[in-house]
């Protein structure tokens, strides 16, 4: 909270309702996204082949709405009112999962709801984007800090969610993501600005649109996959991991999820104050180096505190990667951050969806263990495809 009235102060009072609703908004996410595989596992009683399927089916329904909406964000409407309709949603899906334990429905309403909701964040940085464009703020710099709200309610999150889900149940667990979600609704509705932009006169291809032609951003956006393949088969995997093959608590998870997120935050804030010297690709090859050494790490070291110190390397890989990421994507597509936006938070859904393919497949025949090989293999040839990325 210390960003908020630091930076709100420098700036002005919008600049801080933006800080306050990716905090409170990020909160939320993080409360239910870190125990999705132990709700799964546990209260609903799928199998890890079935946990896997669920993260892969929410990610394509992610990808197809995102990019429906993006593309009509980018063109036309409020954008801000859109932000608040996908509020809405999150609402909803946060009360399914709260009171729903039959997987039948959750892989269907709640994946919808939840397609809807996830719509909110990369819109809400696109609005950021815009309003920062048209007040003259640094816009690296402005994103950094934003996206640094997100890492500081994660610090909270994880540990928060776990001690709710062991100690008073899913349900109250929920219900609280939900009540967060409503304090956001309230603070986009009468904090938040509606930034003017000009309409399209004719409708665009949607080749043009994702910027696919772009050599670049068809490479980056393959990189970035694979980086978010790798996080995401670790945030699916390591609750369970730790559990029954470790030994180790279960609230340790969500220790080590909040440890790496606390971390991320100078890691983020310095990215964003050195990319004008070291240039993005540089930075961006430092975070994949730095995620490399993480995952091999995981495939030696099991102790509590090994656990702990490689959480720097996922501190400083995420912490970049995250920030810098979308910067990249948002340079190489000038005037249309809604759609540059989305297309990098749709290759974390995209690893996503591998990951959940890959992670259960692997945990259900051959073991927890097995998917760190597969993890780190994966982040060697995503540094690979990092170094054929040319800088902006």
């Amino acid at each position: 909270m210390l960003w908020i009235m630091t930076m709100g102060r420098r700036l002005n009072g919008v600049y801080a309702a933006f800080l306050m609703v990716a905090f409170m908004m990020g909160v939320a996410g993080a409360l239910q996204a870190p125990t999705l595989s132990l709700f799964l596992s546990r209260e609903v009683g799928a199998q890890p082949f079935w946990v896997g399927l669920f993260y892969t089916v929410n990610a394509i329904a992610g990808i197809l709405v995102s990019l429906w909406l993006a593309k009509r964000s980018d063109s036309q409407g409020d954008r801000r009112k859109l932000i608040l309709f996908c509020c809405v949603m999150a609402i909803g899906n946060a009360l399914l999962f709260a009171f729903n334990r039959h997987y039948l429905t959750l892989l269907t309403c709640g994946v919808f709801l939840a397609s809807l909701a996830n719509t909110a964040m990369p819109q809400l940085f696109a609005l950021a984007r815009e309003y920062a464009d048209s007040s003259a703020r640094e816009v690296v710099m402005f994103s950094s800090v934003m996206r640094a709200q997100l890492s500081l309610a994660w610090v909270i999150g994880p540990p928060l969610a776990f001690m709710l889900a062991l100690n008073y149940g899913f349900t109250v667990m929920f219900s609280i993501a939900a009540g967060i979600f409503a304090i956001s609704l309230g603070l986009i509705a009468f904090a938040l600005p509606t930034v003017s932009r000009v309409e399209s006169a004719t409708a665009t291809p949607l080749t043009q649109v994702s910027g696919w032609q772009n050599k670049n951003v068809r490479m980056l956006f393959i990189a970035s996959t694979l980086m978010w393949t790798c996080n995401t088969m670790y945030i699916i995997d390591m609750p369970l991991w730790i559990s029954s093959d470790l030994g180790l608590p279960d609230k340790l998870a969500g220790i080590l999820m909040g440890t790496a997120a606390g971390l991320e935050i100078p890691a983020m804030i310095l990215a964003g104050y050195y990319v004008k010297r070291f240039g993005k690709r540089r930075m961006m090859l430092i975070a994949v180096t730095a995620g490399v050494l993480f995952y091999v790490g995981l495939i030696l070291f099991h102790s509590n505190e090994a656990l702990l110190a490689l959480q720097l390397f996922n501190a400083i890989f995420i912490g970049i990667v995250a920030g810098i990421g979308m910067l990249w994507f948002q340079d190489l597509m000038p005037g249309r951050a809604g759609s540059a936006t989305t297309l990098f938070t749709n290759s974390i859904s995209t690893g996503v969806i591998l990951a959940g393919m890959i992670q259960g497949a692997l945990a259900q025949s051959y073991g927890h263990y097995a998917v760190y090989w597969a993890i780190a293999a994966i982040s060697v040839v995503t540094l690979a495809l990092t170094f054929r990325i040319k800088d902006v």
